[in-house]
C-alpha cells in the first residue's frame, strides 16, 4: 500500500473500537476520539487518543464517523464549536453510523457547504466482520470520491458505490429491514419446532443446507438456541433502524407490513427490558407473549 493517510474515528464503541483497529494496521495514521475516553484507548499504541472530536479532526485526510445515531453524528458534527468546522476543507468526511435518510441529505448538503467531501458509507456484517475486516460498505455520493478514499475503505471490509447522497443510509434501511424481519422469522420458526418438539439445534443443522438457510439463521440462530445474548447489534438500536425505515416509507406512500410488524415486535423487546440485549433476542419477545419460560430471562 501506499503511504499512509492521516485518518480520524469519531466513534471508537463496539463497531467503530475494531474499525480503528484495522485502520492503524493498514499502515494509517490514527488519530480517535470517543466520549467515554477509555474506549478510545482500543485501537493499541501507536494511535494518537484526542480529548476533543475537534482535536481529532484537524489535519486528517479523512474523518471515519461511526457514533450511535443521526442526532449524535448532527451534534458532534455540526453542533455548536462541532467538529466539521475545525476539519481541513477538501477533507473526507464518511458517516458509517445508521442514520437516516433524510439525516445524510441534511448532513451532506452541510459538509458540501463547508467544503469538506462527503460519503454516507454505512456497515453491515456486525462485530464480527468488523473485527475481521470484512464489513460491507454500502457509500452514497460521488463515484470518483468514493473511489479516492479507497485506501481508507478498503482497510474496513468492501465497499460498493451504491448512489448519490443518502444512498448509503437508504441501502443501510433496507438492510435492516431485512436483517429484523428475517430474525423474526427466524424466531418464529425455531420456537414453533420447539414448541413442537424438535431439537431447535437440529432443525437449524437441517435447514441450513436448503433454501432456508442464511447468516441470520446460522449465526443468530445459534444465539437463541443457547440462550446468548451478548450484544453484537443492540435491539435498542434496531428500532431506531426500523423507525427510519418506517418514516421514509409513509413519506413514500408506501405500505410494508413485514417492516411495522418487526418494529412492533422489537419495540415492544426493548419496552420489556431487552434493548441493551442482542438483537436476536427477538426470540425471548415471542416467548413473553406466548407465556413460555424465556431461555434467558431478561
Amino acid at each position: 500500500m501506499s503511504a499512509g493517510w492521516t485518518v480520524a474515528v469519531l466513534g471508537t464503541g463496539l463497531m467503530g473500537g475494531p474499525m480503528a483497529v484495522n485502520l492503524a494496521a493498514a499502515g494509517h495514521r490514527l488519530r480517535v476520539w470517543n466520549r467515554t475516553l477509555e474506549k478510545a484507548k482500543v485501537a493499541g499504541d501507536g494511535v494518537t487518543v484526542c480529548t476533543t472530536a475537534e482535536q481529532a479532526v484537524r489535519g486528517a485526510r479523512a474523518v471515519v464517523v461511526m457514533l450511535s445515531s443521526g442526532p449524535v453524528c448532527a451534534e458532534v458534527l455540526f453542533g455548536s464549536g462541532g467538529a466539521a468546522a475545525a476539519m481541513d476543507r477538501g477533507a473526507s468526511l464518511i458517516v458509517m453510523s445508521s442514520i437516516s435518510h433524510d439525516e445524510a441529505k441534511a448532513m451532506a448538503r452541510k459538509a458540501r457547504d463547508m467544503g469538506l467531501i462527503w460519503m454516507d458509507a454505512p456497515v453491515s456484517g456486525g462485530t464480527v466482520a468488523a473485527k475481521a475486516g470484512t464489513l460491507s460498505i454500502m457509500a452514497g455520493g460521488a463515484a470518483d470520491e468514493i473511489a479516492a478514499v479507497h485506501p481508507v475503505l478498503s482497510a474496513m471490509g468492501t465497499v460498493t458505490h451504491v448512489g448519490p447522497d443518502g444512498s448509503g443510509a437508504l441501502t443501510k434501511l433496507v438492510n435492516q429491514l431485512l436483517v429484523a424481519s428475517t430474525i423474526c422469522a427466524v424466531s418464529e420458526a425455531l420456537l414453533l419446532a420447539r414448541q413442537g418438539g424438535a431439537d431447535p439445534a437440529r432443525v437449524r443443522q437441517a435447514l441450513m443446507g436448503g433454501f432456508a438457510g442464511s447468516r441470520i439463521l446460522d449465526q443468530h440462530g445459534a444465539r437463541m438456541i443457547a440462550g446468548d445474548f451478548t450484544p453484537g447489534g443492540p435491539a435498542k438500536y434496531q428500532i431506531k433502524d426500523t423507525g427510519a425505515a418506517r418514516t421514509l416509507a409513509q413519506s413514500l406512500g408506501l405500505e410494508l407490513p413485514l417492516l411495522d410488524l418487526a418494529d412492533q415486535l422489537f419495540t415492544d423487546l426493548v419496552a420489556h427490558g431487552g434493548g441493551d440485549l442482542d438483537h436476536s433476542a427477538l426470540i425471548l419477545e415471542l416467548e413473553r407473549r406466548n407465556g413460555l419460560r424465556p431461555k434467558a430471562l431478561i
